[in-house]
């Protein structure tokens, strides 16, 4: 599909530039308040920069993954999608 993600470079601490089988580039942030839950093992540092892309998505030990569609209309709408 034409959201799914073709390569993921590590920006920042908790960011990073994706780019999609389409062409579309764009920039994910996490901010720590999304970082509960499933994601609060992302807070480790060393967690974080063992992402990966799977099946079109962004993945993580864990089992931890990112929906390619809605990451792909946020960044088409907005150029970057914000966790909050």
């Amino acid at each position: 599909m034409y959201w799914d993600v073709k390569s993921v470079q590590l920006t920042g601490p908790l960011s990073f530039n994706v780019q999609f089988e389409d062409g579309l580039t764009g920039k994910v942030q996490f901010e720590t308040s999304h970082l509960t839950g499933v994601f609060e093992s992302l807070k480790d540092p060393l967690v974080f920069q063992k992402i990966g892309i799977e099946g079109g998505a962004v993945t993580w030990p864990g089992e931890l993954d990112l929906a390619p569609d809605t990451m792909y209309a946020e960044i088409k709408a907005k150029g970057e999608w914000v966790l909050r």
